[in-house]
């Protein structure tokens, strides 16, 4: 259906009767709602990252169990569905379980309970224990509705995400879910259906003990569009809002979605699978007129960070790899590597998949994402204070948009010799990582460690009009660099990428933790 009237974009908002009623725009996913609520499975799960609407779908499958038709007028499931039966309906929002310890976790829970019992007017029976709460109040819904009763739990892994990688607090905190969660396999006969949403996966052992029988749909192709949006749906949904949006920026239409897709899309949760975009930043961009990077600016990446630091994992090295299923989708308690956590928190997806050699190419999914990641980046490997170093890289962005790379190293120069010293700085990949990071955050084409017949390029980096050929020295000379180029005759490895080559020689002084001199040639090869 085409907006033929503009709504208004729902950011932030995810409550589905809230967006119906105030006249929000609603990208139609009750076709997935009506196929999850009637497979053959009663217990799901579902992985997503933050944002990605997975509280929306949460809201939408409460509004449908709960009855009223009437908000679904005009969606696919009022073709679906005939019967409209109304459920007895508990909902819990763990999203604000996070930081508590195992006492204030307990008492969150019980509280959780208590708003449940009042909504469907349950009186409270004596437990001290969440688990037998939650049994009593499921059994008493049961009996008071004479019907089974819904469960959804929404971010159910909240509590745990702090602590995932402590060895003392997780285990306590983990006995404490994993209490809460028992009744829901023990309670069968009495339940419809159970929903769990959340953005890792852990172990069904040491959180689902009891219940190994769910269902988890994050990699299943049907419900591949179930959370974001397709390019498809913003075409026909969203077609008067790229019209508006096109004029309001003076771009063609084609041309913005061309822009919308290198910022927003490129998420696969599944091979194969429709390019999902990010949906919070894609309502953010309508509804503010502007490509900026709003998911990554809705929420600090340190535990990124942190798990890139304890792997020992170089900037340069974060995706462009193919991998096995089980080097991603494992439970986070059991990872050893820093691929499932960025996988299953999106700042890796899916790319392609290899069916005869049973792999899967995992990278980065889109421009904000790669942008985001090296600004948090900036801070471990150049320099904390952010202003300071937007100043130097739009000034850089300003140097090489007129092809001057001798007046963007001047910049970098400078800029470097000004940065406090930090540790595990005396090696030619740190540079080699600082370069990297600072040319990807100009929002350049970037690689390292390029094979060639002869060797291997530090550093390649194209922009709109130049390939330029990068080696990097330490302690040494912008000569021999330079020499190590033309001897190893590097350039011969792009001499069919249709861009002039320019070749760049750099040499870092190990005590003064900058440049310390360059030399730059053009290929005439």
């Amino acid at each position: 259906m085409t907006q033929s009237v503009l709504k208004k974009y729902p950011v932030g908002i995810q409550t589905f009767s809230e967006l119906i009623t105030k006249g929000y725009l609603y990208i139609d996913k009750t076709e997935y709602v009506y196929r999850m609520t009637h497979s053959n499975s009663k217990y799901m799960f579902l992985s997503r990252p933050r944002r990605f609407g997975k509280s929306l779908l949460t809201s939408t499958l409460r509004t449908y169990f709960e009855g009223p038709k009437e908000l679904f007028e005009g969606l696919a499931i009022e073709k679906l569905e005939t019967e409209w039966t109304q459920y007895p309906v508990l909902h819990f929002d763990m999203s604000l379980g996070k930081h508590l310890d195992k006492d204030a976790l307990n008492r969150y829970l019980h509280n959780m309970l208590e708003n449940n019992e009042i909504r469907l007017g349950i009186t409270t029976r004596e437990a001290q224990d969440t688990n037998i709460r939650l049994t009593n109040l499921i059994m008493d819904a049961y009996a008071k509705y004479g019907k089974q009763v819904v469960v959804l739990i929404d971010e159910y892994d909240a509590p745990l995400l702090d602590v995932v990688h402590e060895e003392r607090d997780l285990p306590t905190l983990r006995n404490v879910m994993r209490n809460f969660y028992s009744p829901l396999k023990a309670c069968d006969p009495y339940l419809r259906y159970v929903f769990l949403t959340g953005i890792t996966k852990f172990s069904q052992l040491s959180i689902f003990s009891e219940l190994n029988n769910i269902q988890n749909i994050s990699m299943v192709k049907e419900y591949a569009a179930l959370c974001g949006i397709t390019e498809e749906e913003m075409r026909t949904q969203m077609d008067a809002d790229l019209d508006a949006f096109a004029e309001k920026t003076g771009m063609d239409k084609e041309q913005l979605v061309e822009k919308l897709k290198s910022y927003y899309d490129g998420y696969h949760f599944t091979w194969p699978s429709p390019d999902i975009y990010n949906p919070y930043s894609l309502m953010n961009a309508f509804g503010e007129g502007e490509l900026n990077a709003y998911w990554f600016q809705s929420g600090t990446p340190t535990y990124l960070i942190e798990m890139l630091r304890k792997y020992h994992t170089l900037p340069s090295e974060i995706g462009k790899e193919e991998v096995s299923l089980d080097d991603f989708d494992v439970p986070l308690e059991l990872a050893t590597n820093y691929m499932p956590l960025l996988y299953q928190a999106g700042y890796l997806t899916i790319k392609n998949r290899s069916v005869e050699f049973d792999s899967y190419f995992l990278d980065l999914p889109n421009q904000e994402v790669r942008l985001g990641l090296m600004k948090g980046l900036v801070s471990s490997y150049v320099v904390r204070d952010t202003r300071q170093s937007n100043k130097v890289l739009r000034e850089m962005a300003r140097c090489l948009s007129r092809n001057d790379m001798d007046g963007a190293l001047r910049l970098l120069q400078t800029f470097l010799s000004t940065v406090p010293y930090t540790d595990n700085t005396d090696y030619e990949g740190h540079y080699q990582q600082v370069l990297y990071i600072i040319f990807s955050l100009l929002g350049y084409y970037v690689d390292v460690e390029v094979h060639t017949p002869r060797g291997r390029v530090d550093v390649v980096m194209r922009t709109a009009h130049t390939l330029y050929i990068i080696e990097v020295k330490l302690d040494k000379s912008a000569g021999e660099a330079m020499g190590q180029i033309d001897l190893k005759h590097y350039p011969e490895r792009f001499a069919l990428c249709g861009l002039p080559i320019v070749k760049v020689g750099i040499n870092f002084d190990s005590e003064r933790h900058t440049i310390e001199n360059w030399t730059i040639h053009a290929d005439a090869e």
